[in-house]
């Protein structure tokens, strides 16, 4: 039995190199966690992956099987097993990560040390910086803190400093750090989401509904891999419409507005006043 005081937990569809870049990461880690529990999204070869990637220093690991009905992941539903699971095995800290984030040395010593530090039911985010595609050679740990660009619409704390009382319509599960109190004071991710978008925000609106903190983190920071993506992205754009029908439904207001303002100027979406919603545009 693996005893799993402080658990990152990563949800995984493909990504596979990504998912062994961020082993090495945590490997690499000023403090090690007890259990990286990673959740396969219909993946079969996400076990192979993590067998494949068994070295010294171990790496404590279980791999759960979630299933993938339709044609959207479900985001959600995986966090939420894998959080189950973690819980389960006796983790007090939750740290998750996401597949395509190489975790800086001192990101799991210092989510730990505020989860463990912890006085109010708090939600911790930690800094994520975007990477440029790897160089033929792959990336070297020295140089990703210089290559990595921060977010533009989130702030940068310094190494040591915390800023609470963060909106939590900024909430995002990139990278993120609760106790296993509080996730089950929030209780989860709701599972109507499918696909792109809008269950991290939702998930924040659930976590303000409970007075629930947002606090960021520095000190704590992750480095995105770099992968093909659209910006607008409208390959997700079925995804983005039905999504934010339920959050609206759920909390009276649209997410991923600048998504939509982008797609309504394209052409390819319409807003609907009366009704409040955003329609298809037939081409």
């Amino acid at each position: 039995m693996i005893d799993a005081g402080t658990a990152v937990i990563t949800i995984a569809a493909g990504r596979h190199d990504h998912l062994t870049r961020q082993r090495q990461g945590l490997r690499r880690s000023h403090r090690q966690p007890d259990l990286h529990l990673v959740v396969s999204m219909g993946d079969p070869q996400i076990a192979a992956v993590v067998d494949d990637d068994e070295r010294a220093p171990r790496l404590p690991t279980e791999v759960v099987h979630v299933d993938v009905p339709g044609s959207g992941l479900p985001l959600g539903h995986a966090r939420n097993a894998g959080a189950r699971r973690a819980i389960e095995l006796g983790a007090s800290t939750l740290i998750f990560l996401d597949v395509d984030c190489i975790p800086g040395d001192a990101l799991v010593e210092r989510y730990s040390s505020c989860v463990q530090g912890e006085t109010l039911p708090t939600l911790y985010s930690g800094t994520v910086g975007y990477l440029p595609p790897p160089p033929a050679t792959g990336y070297l740990e020295e140089d990703l803190a210089a290559l990595a660009e921060p977010h533009p619409a989130r702030p940068v704390p310094g190494p040591a400093e915390l800023i609470a009382g963060a909106d939590p319509a900024l909430f995002w599960s990139l990278s993120f750090a609760v106790s296993s109190r509080t996730w089950q004071l929030i209780g989860g991710f709701c599972e109507a989401y499918l696909g792109y978008g809008a269950e991290d925000t939702d998930f924040g609106q659930l976590a303000r509904a409970r007075a629930v903190g947002l606090t960021w983190v520095g000190g704590a920071p992750a480095y995105h891999q770099h992968h093909a993506s659209q910006n607008p992205p409208v390959d997700h754009l079925a995804d983005i419409l039905r999504n934010g029908r339920i959050f609206r439904d759920r909390w009276g207001w649209w997410p991923m507005g600048g998504w939509l303002d982008r797609f309504e100027t394209m052409g390819l979406i319409r807003h609907d006043r009366a009704a409040d919603d955003w329609l298809a545009v037939a081409r």
